[in-house]
This record gives C-alpha cells, structure tokens and sequence, in this order.
C-alpha cells in the first residue's frame, strides 16, 4: 500500500495576506471552520465596520440567529487583537467570539480559558489554530486546531437558558412561515402550498425531479431563496451544475438580477442562491415587505429554471 507523507506547508505560501486572502476565502469557506467547532455559521458581513477606527474580520450568525465575530490573526497572538476581539463582542453584542491564529500564546490560551469560565452561560469563546498541510504534490489544505472551547461544565450550567431560546427562536420562525405559506395561498402558487411551517431556518420544497429543491431561507439580518442540488451522486450534480451555469446570461435575463452561483468543489451538493434583502427574523416590522420579495423572487427562479429542469428528466 502506497502511503503518502504530510508536510506542513507555511500558511503565508498558501494565503500571502490576512486581510486581502485569507479573511475572503474564510468568508467564502465558513462551512471548514464551523465542521471544526461544530456547528454551522451563515455569513453576514466580511469587514463589518465598528465604531470610527474598527472593523471586524467577520461577523457571522450561529443556528440560533446569534451574532459570531471572528478575527484572523497571522503570525503570534497579542495583546492588540485579544482586546480588539473583545471589543467588537461587546458592541456588536456577539455571543460567541472566534480567534483564529497562527500562532496561539500560552498566556492568551489561559485567558481565553478564563473567558468561558467567567463569562455568561450564552457565551463562548473559541482559540482556533490556523494550519495548512499537503501531502507529496496535493494542493495545500486549511486545518482549524480548536486550542480552547468552552468547556462542558459550562455547557451543562447553560444547557437549560439555550433550550429556552432555541425554542423561543424556533416559534418566531413558525410564526414567518406561516404567514409566508399563507401569501402563498392566498396568491394560488402551486410551490409550497403543500408544505406545513417549520421552526427551522428554511422551507423547502421538491423541483420537479429528484435531488432539486427550492429553498426558502430567513436569517436574522436577511432572507434569501436558492435552488439547491443534491442528487446523491457528487458527479452528477457537479454535471447538473454546469449545464446550468453554462446558459447563466440567459437564467439570469430571465430571472432578472443576478444569481450567485455556488458549485461547492469540496462538497457534494451545489445551489445557485440569491440574497433577496438584507433584512430577517429580527425586523418584524418589515416581515411583509420581506415575505413579498421572497414570494416574487421564488417566483422568478422557478420560472427561469423549469423548462431547463425538466430536460434533465431526458439526460
């Protein structure tokens, strides 16, 4: 058997620049940071700005509409980015906080331990170690070390408060649904009439053949529909993919804006996805208007990929 050799490869040969290469691929691959912490975290900001002199690498979201702040760091951990990553958890109201660097300090390890300990039960801190391996002539690979977590005694003294709000969270989102399936109805739009509400964050509903589907998705800070694909077999959704990304002038002509168009190389599935508002769970007061951009947005998508779906049938 054949066993190849791993060697480190130094993360500046792979990314030349925190801010201009690392921070955007991180943005565009957050779904490898969130497999090591374990859970999944949704994009919101790249370089949010806070306050006159501060921006946060990345502001995300966690399952439960949470604001994450992550800040990358090259080289040595200091002083200047723990204070920074405590300022933008502060006035962002962040509930979790994720440092990712190059090279931890023993002092930051114990204060980031610290943190969990003494910090809210809805709060955590994260130590990320930023690696990058290959193996013989393979392309370089990210590897996120997690250094620090929270800890399980922690975990456990807040397990009851997160029930609490994930519940909360999760009747919010029924109540969205509900009222957007009801437009729905009321409208006669055969898609999602048949689907009941959901206290997830989507809503999703079969395209016409196997392994496509329409996607309904609300965040707290924004809405967006996709069409996702998962046939099951990678290859054929990267084919699938690709016949449609081929003619994407037209679909997007037919659409009417633009669509981001997400193969996902290092995943199985694709989507091709489109932000409709920069508005979500959290803006009640604009729950209609986001409801109506989402309907018409659906509308169009289905629209523009019908015919094309349908001629996969035949393939």
């Amino acid at each position: 058997m054949l066993i190849g050799r791993l060697q480190k490869v130094p993360v500046r040969e792979v990314w030349k620049n925190e801010e201009k290469d690392f921070t955007p691929w991180l943005e565009e691959n957050l779904d490898i940071l969130g497999d090591s912490i374990g859970f999944n975290l949704s994009i919101i900001e790249r370089e949010k700005r806070v306050g006159r002199y501060f921006e946060v690498d990345i502001l995300a979201e966690d399952p439960s509409g949470n604001y994450v702040i992550i800040e990358n760091q090259f080289g040595k951990s200091d002083h200047d980015h723990l204070g920074k990553l405590l300022t933008y958890m502060i006035n962002l109201g962040a509930k979790t906080a994720i440092w990712i660097c190059e090279n931890p300090k023993p002092e930051h390890i114990q204060v980031i331990n610290w943190l969990n300990e003494i910090s809210p039960q809805d709060t955590s801190f994260y130590l990320i170690k930023l690696e990058a391996f290959k193996i013989e002539e393979s392309p370089p690979a990210p590897y996120f070390s997690v250094i620090v977590k929270p800890t399980e005694e922690l975990k456990e003294v807040g397990k009851e408060k997160t029930e609490l709000v994930s519940i909360k969270i999760g009747n919010i989102r029924r109540e969205f649904w509900s009222s957007l399936l009801k437009k729905i109805k009321s409208r006669h739009i055969k898609l999602f009439s048949t689907i009941s509400p959901s206290n997830d964050n989507w809503i999703s509903t079969g395209a016409g053949i196997t392994g496509l589907s329409y996607y309904y998705v609300i965040l707290m800070d924004s809405a967006r529909i996709e069409l996702y694909i998962d046939t099951g077999n990678k290859e054929r959704n990267k084919e699938i993919f690709d016949r449609f990304y081929a003619e994407k002038e037209d679909i997007e002509r037919e659409f009417g804006d633009e669509l981001e168009w997400r193969r996902l190389d290092d995943k199985r599935s694709s989507k091709i996805t489109k932000t409709v508002v920069n508005k979500g769970l959290r803006d009640e007061e604009s729950w209609d208007e986001i409801q109506d951009k989402m309907i018409d947005a659906m509308i169009r998508l289905e629209a523009a990929f019908r015919n094309r779906i349908m001629k996969l049938k035949y393939i």
